[in-house]
């Protein structure tokens, strides 16, 4: 399976990035999705930050519409659904595993840090803990590769197809 392409992450973005986050992001590898405007959805960070500290969330949602929506979405209780499902539905859990071993891929890409090896995020591959970052692996590697990124990201509120961006971009 191909990995995502990261496009360079520009001043703007990294400006935005800080507005989005209320701080500087750190070990931005480049943006991995962008809302319909161009504004960062998802960045990709250095499985090692520069301080030297192991960063197991390769995937970032920053988009602060998509983190509010999988906020929301994680107060419905929806997680411990999704975890009976994950414990019900065989063909589901294989996708699940098989998105796990896409993320640890596409960040060992990046570096290898044996501190977090076999680790990935949001609980992958065999619980469902943090929905924010299984929609930010969704929204990278595309529709089809995590499917729970993809079922949170259907039903929360927030849409990829439109810009709900407080500053949308308006240049590039």
């Amino acid at each position: 399976m191909p990995h995502p392409t990261l496009s360079p992450a520009s001043a703007a973005d990294h400006d935005i990035m800080r507005e989005q986050l209320g701080r500087p992001m750190r070990g931005v590898l480049g943006i991995a999705a962008r809302c319909a405007c161009g504004n960062p959805t998802v960045v990709a960070t250095e499985p090692r930050l520069p301080d030297g500290t192991p960063f197991p969330t390769f995937y970032y949602l920053t988009h602060p519409g998509a983190t509010a929506a999988m906020s929301a979405l994680e107060a419905t209780q929806v997680m411990r659904e999704l975890n009976d499902e994950l414990a019900e539905d065989e063909a589901l859990a294989a996708a699940y595993s098989a998105a796990h071993t896409a993320y640890l891929a596409d960040r060992e890409v990046h570096g290898t840090v044996p501190e977090i090896a076999g680790v990935s995020a949001g609980g992958m591959p065999t619980r469902v803990k943090c929905l924010h970052a299984l929609a930010a692996h969704a929204l990278a590697a595309g529709p089809g590769v995590n499917p729970i990124g993809d079922i949170a990201l259907a039903r929360g509120a927030w849409s990829p197809e439109r810009c709900t961006c407080a500053t949308p971009r308006t240049t590039g």
